[in-house]
This record gives C-alpha cells, structure tokens and sequence, in this order.
C-alpha cells in the first residue's frame, strides 16, 4: 500500500527546492541557438526546437539526473550537450543541408526517437512491462543513427556531447531507479511521461 501522505510532502518538499534551480532549459535554448545562428536569433526562432512541452521535460530529465547523479554541474552539462545537439540537428535540417543518405538516416532517426517515446511512456503507464534493456537498446540505436546522420557535418566534440547524452540515459541503473518506486524519481517520471504523452498527441516527437 502506498503512503501518499508521505510521497505528497516528499514531492512538496522537492518542488521547493527546484524553485530554488535557476537552471532554465528554455534559456539555455536560446543561448545555443545565438550561437549559431548570431544576434538575429529570437524567441520565436528558439521555440522551432525546444517549445513549452519539451522545455519542461528537459528540466524533468534535469531534476532526475541531478538527483541520481548528486551532481548539478554533471546534470547541467548532460541537458546542455542535450540542447546543444537538438539546435544543431534542427539548423541543418530546416537550412537543407543534409544529402539524400543522410535524410534516410535522420528520418529513421525521428522514427527511432518516436517508437522510444512511445515505450517510455507504455512502460509508466502499465504496471510491470518496464524493461531497462529495452529502453537501453534502443537509445543506444538513436545513438549510433544520430552519429551516422551527422558525422558530415559536426565536429568530434559535437560527436563527444553525443556520447556523453547517451552514456547517461541509456545507463540501465539510472533507467532503472528512474522507473523506480521510489521518491523524488517517481514524481519526475510521472511529469517527464505527462510532457512526451503531449508532444505524441501534437505530433511533436
């Protein structure tokens, strides 16, 4: 039986101490994007990659990671390359700068993306279904798509930032604690699910 008197002050207690995180993924998306594309990057222009939806399950994939790695600047540095490669991947999308090989890769890429979402997601919303190495496998697939895509284009530390995002998420322990019993993990998932279930039904991922 669940104590939801006790999970609800924990989860009370946690969202605290997040106001408290002056760490803000819409911000940090606006820095990446000024980056590449200089001062006439706006708002509007960063919203293309990162909108409202996926900007709160950025900072719910955030909260998890700093509390299982009870490391901020390791958590901060995760979600930034995260930014990073997104901005990235989108500027040389919408400027057309990928050939007709690499359009086949990054569409069996955003397939990938999706049928992850689709399982991530199936596996909070059903009890007992979660397999860590299902979840494993196939981020390791968007991995090895996304450096297939890119290699053209990007530079080894781009393919670095690549490793270093998927190292972490595709960690069977942390999938594991994160789909866990336990607080703050079970809190995150339910907003990092709630977040995906949306940008599945807006057709966004």
């Amino acid at each position: 039986v669940r104590n939801s008197q006790g999970a609800g002050s924990k989860v009370r207690g946690l969202r605290k101490t997040e106001t408290m995180d002056v760490f803000n993924t819409k911000n940090l998306a606006m820095q990446a994007q000024k980056k590449l594309l200089g001062k006439m990057a706006s708002k509007s222009m960063v919203n293309i990659f990162i909108d409202d939806t996926s900007s709160e399950v950025l900072d719910e994939l955030y909260y998890a990671t700093k509390e299982y790695t009870r490391n901020k600047k390791e958590a901060q540095k995760v979600i930034k390359n995260l930014i990073k490669v997104v901005v990235k991947l989108g500027v040389l999308y919408r400027n057309n700068q990928f050939n007709a090989d690499e359009l086949m890769l990054v569409d069996k890429f955003r397939k990938k993306v999706h049928q992850l979402a689709m399982t991530a997601v199936s596996f909070h919303q059903i009890d007992f279904t979660f397999d860590r190495r299902v979840l494993a496998n196939i981020l390791n697939d968007c991995r090895e798509l996304l450096h297939q895509a890119i290699k053209r284009h990007l530079t080894s530390k781009s393919h670095g930032r690549i490793d270093h995002i998927f190292n972490h998420f595709a960690n069977c322990e942390f999938l594991a604690t994160l789909y866990g019993p336990t607080e703050p993990y079970r809190a995150h998932l339910q907003k990092l699910c709630e977040g995906v279930n949306k940008m599945l039904e807006d057709g966004n991922i």
